[in-house]
């Protein structure tokens, strides 16, 4: 750390000098423009530049299937715009892999293949892209994903648990979205002004965003569940369908909570939500009473799927917090 004075010239215009090690790093010198970014008692000061794509190199020879798809997904992540995938020879499994990636990240498409490499790249504008309207689409998608999973199990409709299967993509597509937004609101704060919410906020956002990702994930699982489980006991149905509805009271007043504007507001239906969280475990207690009277392949079936609730709820517990702590007062 390198402290400065501050002084007054002309009068009225407050100057302070720069550190010549960091100034000479970053190529300042006298006429340079620097942009200033205030958030509350901080000042961040960077060198101005212009934008322009990031690019970035990665050398797949050793990378197929799962682990090609992944070190894609990282680098799209991690921020980069153009993303060149090398090998001696990329084969056609790894052609698979990676059209796999970009059908599960948003907005990127395969810009040019050769024998030795693939180019891929992120067309969507970054300035349109809302963290907070990411995460409010991954709220209605998850929640809308654990009612249908549970209508699925409890009318035994195969056709719908299918359905909730495959928009699991869609919320895991969001997540990364989330993920590289707030990756770069880190590395930038001219990403966190464009964005219009706080770097504090973009935590919030983005640990909340995670949660959601898990409470589709259970979805999912109980849909998988419910396509292997035959008609289930009335009395059962009617006691997982008021554990959803206890589940998804959590999450709807958590997500109310992140997204009020007045802290009293989300004081209230946080606190509301974690309060509740402790009744899901007598109420889960009292569903797998129920189960061990069943056969026991479907009471084993039944349990993972009171699990999968009550985990859901769970989660829905943690995004309460982390809105009570965005309410908090600031230091």
């Amino acid at each position: 750390m390198e402290t400065r004075k501050v002084q007054v010239t002309g009068g009225s215009t407050y100057t302070v000098s720069l550190p010549k090690t960091w100034a000479t790093e970053n190529d300042v010198s006298a006429g340079t423009t620097v942009e200033f970014y205030p958030e509350d008692d901080t000042l961040l000061l960077t060198p101005q530049s212009e934008y322009h794509r990031q690019e970035g190199t990665l050398d797949v020879s050793n990378l197929e299937g799962d682990r090609l798809t992944r070190a894609v997904m990282t680098m799209y992540v991690s921020g980069f715009d153009i993303i060149r995938l090398e090998a001696g020879r990329i084969t056609t499994d790894q052609r698979r892999a990676i059209r796999d990636a970009t059908q599960g990240l948003v907005g990127v498409e395969v810009l040019e293949e050769t024998t030795d490499s693939v180019v891929i790249q992120d067309l969507l504008d970054s300035s349109e892209l809302s963290i907070v309207n990411a995460v409010t689409r991954m709220r209605l998608i998850a929640q809308s994903m654990l009612q249908d999973a549970v209508r699925a199990l409890i009318e035994n409709d195969d056709d719908i648990a299918r359905d909730v299967i495959e928009r699991d993509d869609d919320v895991d597509r969001l997540w990364l979205v989330v993920s590289r937004i707030f990756r770069a609101t880190l590395r930038s704060p001219r990403a966190a002004e464009e964005l219009g919410v706080p770097r504090e906020d973009c935590f919030d956002f983005h640990s909340s965003a995670r949660q959601l990702e898990r409470v589709a994930d259970h979805a999912a699982k109980i849909s998988n569940l419910a396509l292997k489980l035959d008609e289930i006991p009335e009395d059962v149905a009617d006691a997982l369908a008021g554990l959803h509805e206890d589940a998804f009271d959590i999450l709807e007043k958590s997500m109310d909570a992140l997204f009020a504007e007045e802290s009293e507001e989300a004081n209230r239906l946080g606190h509301d939500a974690r309060e509740s969280v402790i009744d899901i475990d007598q109420h889960t207690r009292t569903i797998d009473d129920m189960l061990r009277d069943l056969e026991p392949m479907q009471a084993q079936s039944l349990g993972l799927i009171v699990d999968s609730l009550s985990r859901s709820a769970d989660y829905g517990g943690n995004i309460a917090e982390t809105a009570l702590q965005k309410a908090a007062p600031r230091p």
